[in-house]
């Protein structure tokens, strides 16, 4: 009877019965705490289940409340009572009514009748390691913290801020060096009534009822002060998600738990069933000596912690959409946008999905619907082609269409007549590239048969919001590839031009030998910028055509 086991309950009973007696009738003895929260005839049936277990015994109840001294007396009186009344004990485990133990019993007292002068107490010093996650550090040891972090959180946050402003601190105890570590120990007889018999115990003890979370620091601090030797470390498996909440461990993570060779793991589902009846099992082998190494399975927490603090690459998460940054990307796959390249090449959308691949969509941000491939009114993830829903949140418009049809390459067109709302979101992509020919849209109006004044008007306008588009691709922040050429600019050798973008779309590849679809005439367009300037507007976003080669003329419609 070298090992004891003190067991802090307050929910889940039945489990805690059958760690109990588990770990009776390995001759461990066991006392147990109950919370004094815990209803009286649910603590009075609990215990007289465990009535025909001598080695069972329940201590004094405290009402315990997190994250203050409540805890550590509970604990106290528990391992007092164990040492008292156990004196063959010389090692006591703290663990709590969700623990399980995933070594049989024999092989923990093996392990410990081989270290018979060790504590296992995780303490680190604050100065060395950073502990808490979103919370206090150092200042949890030179504060007072009257209130209840979880029932009065206000009062918490204003009277620890007030001690701040006011410069008031607390003097830690000469000799004391304040540490910290995981609340689930196994510490040996010595330390454990050093501790509880020093005579500052009560200078101590008051000192850590006004410390912030003492079960993480008042017997990983003291324990420095008596221990012969310390490996500053838990036998037991506990893990914290980025919030510093605990893992629970469910039936899926038998295999994982099993890797890790600890002793205890904390914190189990109630009802995984699978893991209760394997590390419960009397007739579960001891064959083990592997040190606990819970290193071999950190790469997996740390991979789920990672997933769930940045979720998965442009899948929006509800708890996480209202925060900006915290995307993991604004997008899952790359995605290309030709804005003009529709105005100058006939046929072009058939010829860019035979080039590239993937879907190749209308204009997505057309003022009168979303125009997708294959005149598509639904498309997967049920996205509709109504304007006005996509209008509500153009963002998440395509987040949603691109996470839906992930694997498959999209494509589409944005013109300047296009919802605008859309901009600045494909500018800070890196998934986007953005392929631009600037006054490729004047090209339909000028070869249109609409009156003069009317085209005139139209391309004001589309000029107007295209100059507003180009100047935001000048400022900083900008991550998407971007391509951008006047319409002057891009007439000049427009094949070798769409290739170039075209490679670093998709790639270089056999489709490379595609003949291009045909341009659509330009001669008589330098004529009619002209005529543009002439009635009194100045088109800048086509380029300069004086500077470049002659164009040939061609008949057909023009605007006049």
């Amino acid at each position: 009877m070298t090992l004891g086991f003190v067991l802090l309950v307050h929910t889940a009973f039945e489990r805690a019965e059958q760690v109990a007696r588990h770990y009776a009738a390995a001759e461990c003895p066991v006392v147990i705490h109950v919370d004094a929260k815990v209803g009286q005839g649910v603590y009075d049936g609990f215990r007289k289940r465990l009535a025909d277990v001598p080695l069972v015994q329940f201590s004094a109840r405290t009402r315990v409340e997190w994250g203050t001294w409540s805890l550590v007396a509970a604990t106290q009186t528990a391992v007092a009572q164990l040492l008292s009344v156990f004196p063959q004990v010389r090692h006591a485990c703290l663990a709590s009514g969700s623990c399980l133990p995933l070594r049989p019993v024999g092989e923990l007292r093996e392990y410990l009748d081989a270290h018979p002068d060790t504590d296992f107490i995780e303490s680190v010093t604050i100065d060395d390691v950073a502990w808490a996650i979103d919370g206090l550090e150092a200042e949890r040891f030179t504060l007072r913290f009257p209130f209840s972090w979880r029932k009065h959180r206000r009062l918490f946050d204003v009277y620890t801020d007030l001690q701040r402003r006011l410069g008031l601190k607390r003097r830690i105890p000469e000799g004391v060096t304040p540490h910290l570590g995981s609340q689930w120990w196994c510490l040996t007889r010595q330390t454990l009534e050093a501790v509880l018999t020093a005579p500052d115990r009560a200078a101590m003890d008051r000192y850590f009822a006004r410390v912030w979370i003492p079960d993480e620091s008042y017997f990983q601090t003291l324990a420095r002060r008596y221990a012969r030797r310390i490996e500053s470390r838990s036998l037991t498996l506990s893990k914290f998600d980025v919030q510093g909440k605990p893992h629970i461990f469910y039936d899926d993570h038998l295999q994982l738990l099993e890797r890790s060779d600890c002793f205890l793991a904390r914190k189990i589902w109630p009802r995984a069933d699978r893991l209760y009846d394997t590390f419960l099992d009397p007739a579960r082998p001891a064959e083990r000596v592997a040190e606990p190494n819970p290193g071999k399975i950190d790469r997996v927490f740390s991979r789920a912690n990672e997933r769930r603090d940045l979720g998965r690459a442009g899948l929006y998460n509800q708890g996480r959409f209202p925060r900006a940054g915290r995307e993991n990307g604004l997008t899952c796959a790359r995605y290309a946008v030709f804005s003009g390249f529709q105005d100058l090449f006939d046929g072009f959308d058939a010829y860019l999905a035979r080039r590239i691949g993937g879907r190749v969509h209308g204009r997505l941000y057309h003022p009168d619907r979303a125009q997708f491939a294959g005149a598509e009114t639904v498309l997967n993830g049920c996205l509709p082609d109504s304007a006005a829903l996509r209008d509500y949140r153009p963002t998440q418009f395509l987040t949603n269409l691109l996470w839906s049809t992930r694997g498959e390459r999209q494509s589409f067109h944005y013109g300047p007549g296009d919802t605008p709302g859309i901009t600045d979101f494909m500018l800070r992509d890196a998934n986007a590239t953005l392929c631009i020919v600037s006054g490729a849209w004047a090209v339909p109006l000028y070869q249109s048969d609409r009156p003069f004044d009317e085209v005139r008007a139209e391309i004001a306008r589309l000029q107007q919001a295209e100059m507003l588009f180009l100047a935001k691709l000048r400022k900083p922040g900008v991550a998407a590839r971007v391509h951008q050429w006047t319409l002057a600019d891009f007439s000049v050798a427009p094949t070798d031009k769409l290739e170039e973008v075209l490679d670093e779309i998709g790639g270089p590849s056999a489709r490379r030998g595609l003949s291009a679809p045909p341009m659509r005439d330009l001669s008589g367009l330098p004529e009619f910028l002209q005529q543009l300037r002439n009635a009194g507007l100045k088109p800048t976003v086509m380029g300069d055509f004086a500077a470049t080669r002659a164009l040939p003329r061609a008949g057909g419609g023009r605007a006049r």
